[in-house]
């Protein structure tokens, strides 16, 4: 028998949990200053973040820096 090699599987959404966690900040954080400027998935209670939306936050909310 031959052995096969599964390839990781690319999220495109993440718990609230996971999201706040790949965004580097607290659950409370996340919930108090992030979570209302997204887009959310929601089918009964469970809610979802995509990853793209995340990133689009992300890059929304970065400010540049000027010497």
């Amino acid at each position: 028998m031959t052995e096969r090699l599964v390839e990781p599987i690319v999220r495109v959404a993440l718990t609230p949990v996971e999201a706040a966690a790949a965004l580097g900040v607290s659950r409370d954080f996340f919930d108090e200053h992030v979570k209302a400027e997204l887009r959310l998935i929601r089918r009964g209670r469970l809610v979802l973040v995509p990853v793209r939306e995340l990133e689009r936050w992300a890059e929304a909310s970065a400010e540049r820096v000027l010497e």
